[in-house]
């Protein structure tokens, strides 16, 4: 007999108050937890629901890994690898204008988190990439731990550190937002602390207890669940500085190819410029300088502006040139889709990029009245 009653999958996005606090996981660990449209909507509705709710004094995030004995889906292990590359490529091909929607939502979602009136958290747990930035960088408070792979790496499928990139990355000490937006490098946890992109480390062992925690506990207030987790960081004593200096001297500079030349002729070279060349090396020529001017520009913008400049610049990797002739289409394609890792930009190397190729991304892609982000503040 065959039985009829088959298990339903789990929805990708897990939403639940417990105690006095909404708790929001990212369950699609077979993707690392990698955002769809739907995902987006999701979580976007339950923030809007939980923002009158007076029962609901905060809100903490989490995503869905795998326990390494058994494969299966685990609490933690990972956040979020950010958005659902794939998707992307097959969309700007078949021309789905839902890909438009995914862009203005999720932006749209960037900034919920960023001007939420209650107190938000963010367990970044493993791999923390993209939009996994874009919805952790918005938090109040961002816990990381001893697994946390963060990046920004756009440029690697030719694409720009979106998600509100500009704003948070620029906002970075000294020029580690150029290097981070730039290279696409992973950095640690507690590399993240020190460089301004998390507020605290905890052991990964603990993270289920705080959870559980924060959902049984009759907190007073929003802000009395932040206190009680920043009780558990532990003194930050392992940063690295010895990288600040040659960040800041390198990528302070004014240009890409200014960037290349000091690097690649060093006076004494060392594994770090030889690492540093290779990677520039490797992303799209053209995005690297459009996100050298992204990341500039980004500096002096408050968020909703950065954002409504982002919507523009993204509408333009996929239309500035359509289709297979997409830097960002090719670059999926090469990283995802062929897998063979071996794009052909166009332009080939970032010495033939010329600035009307980078002004082009910066000419508004809809009018003020029209951009899709118009209306947020």
């Amino acid at each position: 007999m065959v039985n009829s009653h088959k298990t339903r999958p789990q929805p990708h996005v897990l939403s639940e108050v417990q105690g006095r606090v909404g708790l929001i996981t990212l369950n699609r660990s077979k993707a690392l937890n990698a955002l769809s449209l739907a995902m987006v909507r999701d979580i976007t509705a339950a923030l809007l629901a939980w923002r009158d709710d007076d029962t609901v004094l905060a809100v903490a995030f989490r995503g869905m890994g795998k326990d390494k004995t058994t494969g299966e889906a685990a609490p933690f292990g990972a956040f979020c690898a950010g958005g659902d590359i794939r998707y992307f490529h097959q969309a700007a091909l078949a021309g789905d204008p839902t890909l438009e929607d995914f862009f203005t939502e999720e932006y749209t979602l960037n900034h919920l988190i960023h001007t939420y009136p209650k107190p938000t958290m963010a367990f970044m747990d493993g791999i923390v990439m993209g939009g996994g930035m874009g919805i952790a960088q918005g938090c109040n408070l961002r816990v990381v731990t001893e697994r946390t792979k963060m990046a920004m790496p756009e440029t690697n499928i030719g694409l720009f550190p979106d998600v509100g990139g500009g704003y948070f990355l620029s906002r970075c000490p000294g020029h580690v937002g150029e290097y981070l937006a730039l290279t696409g490098d992973i950095i640690g946890g507690r590399q993240a602390v020190a460089w301004g992109l998390a507020d605290g480390y905890v052991e990964s062992q603990q993270l289920n207890r705080m959870w559980h925690t924060l959902a049984e506990t009759p907190f007073e207030s929003g802000a009395a669940a932040e206190r009680w987790i920043t009780t558990e960081f532990i003194a930050d004593n392992d940063r690295r500085t010895g990288e600040k200096p040659k960040i800041d001297a390198i990528f302070g500079l004014p240009s890409v190819a200014a960037m290349l030349s000091a690097l690649e002729g060093a006076a004494e070279p060392s594994d770090w410029t030889r690492a540093t060349a290779k990677a520039l090396r490797h992303r799209s020529p053209l995005m690297l300088h459009v996100v050298l001017e992204q990341v500039r520009r980004a500096r002096h913008l408050g968020l909703a502006d950065d954002l409504r400049m982002e919507r523009s610049l993204v509408r333009h990797c996929f239309h500035l040139r359509s289709g297979t002739a997409s830097e960002t289409v090719e670059g999926i394609r090469a990283l995802a889709v062929d897998k063979d890792h071996k794009p052909l930009w166009n332009p080939s190397t970032a010495e033939l990029v010329t600035p009307e190729m980078v002004q082009a991304f910066f000419e508004p892609a809809w009018p003020a009245h029209a951009n899709p982000l118009r209306h947020l503040n």
